[in-house]
């Protein structure tokens, strides 16, 4: 039990995603949204900054700007043990409003310059059930991209671009164990952990646009790796009976580094007439998460130590996976296009590590939009899509011996597209 315990404690910086394979967020855009994600090859306004610089050789010669929010809601994930009820339990819903922002230039001798605002990550869940607390009580990262880049057309037929990723993320932890879930605690103890942190870091992007014929693109992209140092001077670890310390409490430096993986995609379009059909493939590179470690200014990893939990590397061992999306664009009339999409999406979280702080699983996603040109230079945009996820039975050395299910969210979006 005691191991059980401690290793539930140390899991930290991996809890439950917003939507996508482990903590990624891949849609960043409406018309991204209502495809699916399927939206690399034919992309349609200011977001091809984002999702494909290099077809920013073929846009509009204007300046484009695209304004928008997404509303992401995340339902409550059940879980039911398998031994006993008391283990039982369900994360809190949530709701996240998130501003973005993509801008293309003009042509500038065959150059052309983009900037995105979006949040390639994030991660939020809340438990109130005592056994889930010991892990997950409260976690929150937010990860905030500036992505400038830049294209240019070799030919009438194939563009180039790179860009750099900007990124910062902040976070903020909370768990707590008491007796019985910590048996090692005597009754009325609690063991508790309360951090915030941030951090600022760099890595950068490249992109392939190519146009065999007018109506046939082949896109690709490569975002790289970009490891979130997270520093806080403020960690606090206690171990306290009601306000009495039961051990001296720690007030101090700590930080902990997890990455926002690589990911390389991959998309075909083929237009017929008014309908535009797009198929893509991505891998997100997650095996580069294979352990969590936290740094203190104490050594706490002693046997026997009551913080020890806090200072354990915990093995994560996660696995690379793959998304096939599907989306279709139909232009009904000169001033409204339709968009359906639909993808298959994995999870990289193996049986053995998974936890209360990402109980992923594998998952479906269905989703539908529509663009309206309200005037010549300005479009507005509504989509929608639903994040599915599928049930999972977990036996591990967590101890876990139960089913998550009823997890998902709801992501929509409205924006505003401005040509000038």
């Amino acid at each position: 039990m005691k191991k059980i315990i401690m290793t539930a404690l140390t899991v930290l910086l991996a809890a439950a995603t917003a939507h996508g394979s482990g903590y990624r967020i891949p849609e960043q855009s409406g018309n991204s949204i209502a495809l699916a994600g399927a939206y690399v090859a034919h992309t349609m306004g200011p977001d091809t900054a984002y999702f494909n610089p290099a077809a920013m050789s073929w846009q509009e010669d204007a300046w484009q700007m695209e304004a928008s929010m997404t509303y992401i809601g995340l339902k409550s994930i059940k879980y039911q043990d398998n031994l006993t009820s008391l283990k039982n339990g369900g994360s809190e819903t949530e709701n996240f409003f998130l501003p973005l922002l993509h801008v293309v230039s003009k042509d500038i001798n065959n150059f052309r310059v983009g900037f995105s605002l979006a949040y390639p990550a994030g991660l939020s869940k809340e438990w109130d059930a005592p056994f889930p607390r010991c892990s997950t009580e409260e976690f929150t990262l937010k990860v905030i991209e500036a992505n400038p880049t830049i294209a240019y057309k070799l030919c009438d037929h194939m563009s180039i671009a790179g860009g750099l990723r900007l990124i910062y993320a902040s976070g903020t932890v909370k768990s707590s164990a008491t007796y019985p879930f910590a048996a090692t605690l005597p009754p009325g103890a609690a063991l508790s952990r309360d951090m915030d942190g941030d951090t600022t870091e760099l890595g950068y992007n490249l992109a392939m646009s190519l146009r065999p014929m007018d109506n046939w693109s082949i896109g690709a992209t490569y975002r790289s790796k970009v490891n979130l140092n997270i520093t806080t001077a403020d960690a606090k670890l206690n171990l306290m009976m009601g306000t009495t310390p039961l051990y001296p409490g720690y007030s101090g430096h700590a930080e902990v580094s997890v990455p926002v993986p690589a990911v390389v995609t991959l998309g075909t379009s083929y237009t017929i007439d008014d309908t535009t059909v797009e198929i893509s493939w991505d891998r997100t590179f997650w095996s580069k998460y294979d352990h969590l470690d936290f740094e203190y200014d104490q050594d706490f990893d002693i046997a026997g130590h009551p913080f020890q939990a806090f200072d354990h590397s915990v093995e994560k061992d996660w696995s690379n996976t793959d998304c096939y999306r599907i989306g279709i664009t139909h232009k009904c009339t000169d001033k409204f296009t339709a968009m359906l999409g639909f993808a298959v999406d994995s999870n990289p979280v193996p049986e053995k590590n998974l936890g209360f702080e990402l109980p992923d699983s594998d998952a479906r996603i269905y989703a539908i939009g529509g663009r309206y040109q309200y005037r010549k230079n300005m479009s507005v945009a509504v989509s929608y899509f639903y994040y599915d996820k599928e049930s999972r039975d977990i036996t591990n050395a967590n101890g876990i011996d139960g089913e998550f299910s009823e997890a998902g969210a709801h992501v929509a979006n409205i924006g505003i597209n401005y040509t000038f």
